[in-house]
């Protein structure tokens, strides 16, 4: 294998090329009418492995699996590249009344997309992000990838799973989040249950709201701060913390600085393309480049570490969070505007990128060959480069008509008018009150856990349905691992991937057909 290189093979390029486009074109359609970009892995993988089983020479390549994960790879990166690291932050400051903005922000965006993908290369199967954990939705494309390969027993109870979790998003039961029960550290995932039951059920039972009062917003604070701590100490410790690691620490320390030097250059040359000199002191100026370079690096490490463990990354709401502590700060509204664009630009395409080497890892025979390991993960990571690459004309060139019709993400119209509202009263004492107990929680979970930031990744999201899901999915996961032993794990994960993988599916095709056009 290591001598194998899919990209060399014209038509395989040429689908991977379309695929980037294709999955471009999805993402920006569906963020901009519909509000939410779908994982397109599952479709990727699909449709090579259809186009596979046409009898057509140019199609042979088609049935390797490691060709399919670079299907999955690129449609994926070129759907959450275009929608929720490009699109959405040049919104900000149409919505914003703007324009001129466009340009520079797009520019930096830009940069930091491709920064933030090759940063989770680097730090990809290292003590900080694990190749051993979860990334449930890696683990659901690998299942459906294998069983389509390899057929037998596991092909049909991941084609029971789909077949469940299609019904089961029919009914409106959230059936990625009862499938990750099965995938994710329990204790974490025990954390995320809690929090999305407390959002949902604070308001109808004891009449507060926890998002007006900003509790979730204040827990992800303290929990994200003794999180990158938490980072930090693992990096900075002589003896492993558990679990194998490709990768030595000396290099994730020096992909954790190239990651800190460029989000810095990127937010100077966003400071001075915006025109912020005009606008600020030079005090102030030096505070938004070091707090802006700050706030999209931790962005991506909290969204990176909620995805792994959860399978949500909240981009948007991490990405609010640090927007409010700007205003806190007193930036104007120029700078607020930059700041939110950067920083909601990184964290998605982290978090899409894991799950695709996730997914590549077990492929690959979760890193047993480490030279065939490395090799495929460096071709997975050229091949989402080239997606995202693919993506950036293709957002620009089709923005500005999606704009002048009024299609803008929703998340970007809620950055605008939280500019515009400016800080409340109260609210530094808030977000302080509630840090505290963020804090402590993700100190007590440790870093193999991440307590606070998975329970305020729940208070984040108002979903009750996805809590119950849960913690069924926990209860029944427990019963099953007491009942028949470790012999339950390998079909549990299988059936849980179609869990995951059906519902994606049905999301998908229901957000396609519930699209309106864009005339």
């Amino acid at each position: 294998m290591q001598n194998d290189n899919p990209l060399k093979h014209i038509p395989t390029l040429a689908m991977l090329i379309a695929l980037s486009i294709a999955g471009a074109i999805i993402g920006i359609q569906l963020l901009c009418t519909l509000g939410i970009t779908p994982s397109t892995s599952i479709i990727g993988a699909l449709l090579a492995m259809l186009l596979s089983r046409l009898p057509w020479a140019a199609f042979r390549h088609y049935r390797s699996i490691h060709t399919q994960n670079l299907a999955q790879t690129v449609i994926s990166s070129a759907t959450f590249g275009a929608a929720n690291s490009l699109l959405m932050p040049i919104a900000v400051p149409w919505a914003m009344g703007m324009p001129e903005l466009i340009l520079p922000m797009f520019c930096g965006v830009a940069a930091a997309m491709l920064l933030d993908g090759y940063l989770l290369y680097r730090l990809f199967d290292t003590r900080v992000f694990p190749a051993g954990n979860a990334w449930p939705i890696g683990v659901a494309t690998a299942e459906a990838i294998q069983a389509g390969d390899q057929g037998g027993r596991n092909a049909r109870l991941l084609l029971a799973g789909i077949a469940a979790g299609i019904a089961g998003a029919m009914l409106k039961i959230p059936m990625a989040a009862f499938g990750t029960a099965f995938i994710g550290n329990i204790w974490a995932l025990s954390m995320l249950g809690l929090g999305l039951l407390l959002r949902a059920y604070a308001e109808p039972v004891a009449g507060i709201d926890l998002n007006a009062r900003y509790v979730p917003h204040g827990v992800m604070v303290g929990a994200g701060l003794v999180a990158l701590f938490q980072v930090a100490r693992v990096i900075r410790a002589k003896q492993p913390d558990g679990g194998r690691a490709a990768r030595p620490d000396r290099e994730v320390r020096h992909a954790l600085g190239l990651g800190a030097a460029g989000y810095l250059l990127i937010s100077m040359l966003l400071a001075l393309a915006g025109g912020l000199w005009s606008e600020m002191t030079l005090p102030m100026l030096l505070l938004f480049v070091l707090y802006a370079a700050f706030a999209a690096f931790a962005h991506e490490l909290i969204v990176g570490i909620a995805a792994m463990h959860s399978g949500w990354f909240p981009a948007f709401a991490v990405a609010l969070i640090t927007l409010i502590v700007g205003i806190l700060l007193g930036f104007p509204p120029l700078a607020l505007c930059l700041l939110t664009g950067f920083t909601a630009a990184t964290g998605p395409a982290f978090a899409d990128m894991g799950f695709d080497l996730k997914t590549g890892f077990i492929l690959r025979g979760h890193g047993r060959d480490l030279a065939a390991e490395l090799h495929g993960r460096r071709i997975q990571m050229f091949a989402a480069i080239g997606a995202f690459l693919i993506a950036i004309p293709v957002v620009w060139l089709v923005h500005a008509g999606y704009f002048a019709q009024d299609l803008l993400p929703p998340a970007a119209r809620v950055f605008a008018k939280t500019i515009a509202a400016g800080s409340q009263a109260n609210l530094a004492y808030t977000l302080g009150l509630w840090a505290l107990p963020g804090a402590i929680i993700q100190l007590a979970g440790g870093p193999g856990r991440q307590f606070g930031v998975l329970l305020a990744t729940g208070l984040l999201i108002n979903n009750a349905g996805a809590g119950w899901a849960l913690l069924l999915g926990i209860a029944l996961r427990i019963y099953i691992s007491r009942r028949w032993g470790a012999a339950s794990r390998p079909p549990m994960e299988v059936i849980a991937a179609g869990f995951i993988a059906g519902d994606a599916l049905a999301s998908f095709f229901a957000s396609i057909a519930a699209t309106p056009g864009k005339r």
